[in-house]
């Protein structure tokens, strides 16, 4: 088989990424090659011996966790899935590793075919900041309630203009999204926050997050959270919440194209 045959018979691949943020300037490739992306698609042409660029689902920021990012990619060279999984891996730093791979439709698209998006914030409630578990977990020193989170987090729920949430840099071309779960739940001295939306804006999850602390330390009652949403204004939510804790779970898709929805990096998580 010639090279340009085989390249023909490659086809297009999608790849479930795991990966600790906490060295990596987020997500997106930049001039500096200090990020995920940057390190998967070096990664990916060391494999395949030649340059192979990645479409994700969904770009986190610096210091966020992926634990089934979804990426797109035409193949530039046939290989079977575990060549893929277990090639790339040999070139890829310890805190990041291709947990899958399946080949998909032509036609398929790791953003635009997402239905919706997941995210999981952790936060440790402790009178000292984390140590061990230092830049996974969010802290706080303030005891939170949980009763009034919850009657907070029923505010956001549906469809809504997210402005107040929403980071002077965001580029979506709306403030509207749908929030379909917003589940506040503990676990010893850990807080657990799921967040499911049809997407997210630039630091909605961290600007939703340092509202919901407020709340839970009795700064702000829950109907405070209604009167942020409707001003569509940043400056009367709470301060943006550190990145620590936060885990981009991963997209949803039909489940049709029998991508995994579940990986081995998210067994750890409580």
């Amino acid at each position: 088989m010639t090279a340009s045959a085989e390249a023909e018979d490659a086809g297009r691949l999608a790849l479930g990424i795991s990966y600790r943020g906490t060295a990596y300037h987020g997500w997106q490739s930049q001039p500096d090659g200090c990020t995920v992306q940057d390190h998967l698609e070096r990664a990916l042409g060391a494999f395949a011996t030649v340059p192979v660029s990645t479409v994700c689902a969904g770009r986190t920021d610096t210091g966020v966790h992926g634990l089934n990012q979804v990426v797109h990619l035409d193949a530039p060279v046939a290989r079977d899935p575990f060549s893929w999984v277990r090639g790339t891996n040999r070139f890829l730093p310890p805190d990041i590793a291709v947990e899958w791979c399946h080949p998909v439709a032509a036609d398929f698209h790791a953003r635009n075919h997402a239905r919706g998006r997941r995210y999981r914030y952790l936060l440790r409630e402790a009178p000292t900041r984390p140590s061990l578990e230092a830049g996974l977990v969010g802290w706080t020193f303030r005891p939170l309630d949980v009763d009034a989170m919850r009657a907070a987090a029923v505010h956001l729920i549906g469809e809504h203009d997210f402005t107040s949430f929403r980071a002077a840099a965001c580029q979506a071309a709306t403030p509207v999204k749908t929030l379909r779960r917003l589940d506040v739940r503990r676990q010893g001295s850990l807080w657990v926050f799921e967040f499911e939306a049809s997407a997210f804006l630039h630091h909605m999850v961290r600007n939703i997050l340092g509202c919901l602390v407020f709340v839970g330390s009795g700064r702000r009652p829950p109907a405070w959270m209604a009167e942020v949403l409707a001003a569509r204004r940043r400056e009367v939510a709470a301060p943006t919440f550190p990145a620590d804790g936060l885990y981009f779970v991963g997209p949803v898709y039909d489940a049709a194209l029998g991508l995994p929805q579940h990986t081995a990096a998210m067994d750890w998580l409580p």
